[in-house]
């Protein structure tokens, strides 16, 4: 199977699908008529800000298997568990996806876009050029450490919550119930929309 992309050789988001992700795809073909819901939260602090959650969305969309459904707003927020002004301000989206892939080759894919934007991994709450997380997958319940579902902290986090909830108002994060009402008793502190700032579905 060829690669999905057709960019140019210097834009960051042109990786390989690795090919266990194709693989998987291609068993995966006989239940394509039948694909899963996926809610993906997306973060960056580092460099081009906007550009990274954009190229993000685009490499989600050109995986085989996935198809980008909904875009949120984006959200200015202030950085978690470190001292006020250490690091630059975050902006955050959620996105919604349709995926015939299983839980575990999103979770692959989602590392090799991380990665592909230079995602290091050496800090908990370090600054990040992009995170990708999955923060719910269908009705899956899961403790697998690899990848809990849903997320264990998307309940307690406006900044996931508030554009969910603006892309998708009657979505139910699955053993807590409607995120409309799980927003509703968070606060909203160094949260902030920003209008001003746009990220497009994928053509």
């Amino acid at each position: 199977m060829s690669t999905p992309f057709t960019r140019g050789p210097s834009d960051p988001t042109v990786q390989p699908v690795p090919a266990s992700v194709i693989e998987q795809v291609d068993a995966a073909d006989s239940t394509l008529s039948n694909p899963k819901r996926a809610v993906i939260a997306l973060g960056a602090n580092l460099g081009n800000r906007l550009e990274t959650l954009q190229g993000a969305i685009d490499a989600l969309e050109d995986t085989p298997g996935v198809r980008v459904k909904g875009v949120s707003p984006v959200y200015e927020t202030e950085p978690w568990g470190v001292d006020p002004g250490s690091q630059p301000s975050y902006f955050n989206a959620v996105v919604v996806l349709k995926t015939t892939l299983p839980p575990s080759s999103l979770l692959e894919r989602a590392h090799a876009v991380e990665e592909a934007f230079h995602r290091v991994r050496d800090e908990r709450w370090g600054p990040r050029t992009l995170d990708i997380d999955i923060v719910a997958y269908a009705d899956v319940v899961s403790d697998d450490p690899q990848l809990t579902l849903p997320h264990p902290r998307a309940h307690e986090r406006a900044f996931v919550l508030a554009p969910w909830h603006d892309v998708d108002p009657d979505a139910q994060l699955p053993g807590h119930g409607p995120v409309g009402d799980l927003l509703a008793a968070v606060t909203r502190a160094g949260v902030a929309p920003r209008a001003d700032l746009e990220l497009r579905l994928p053509e």
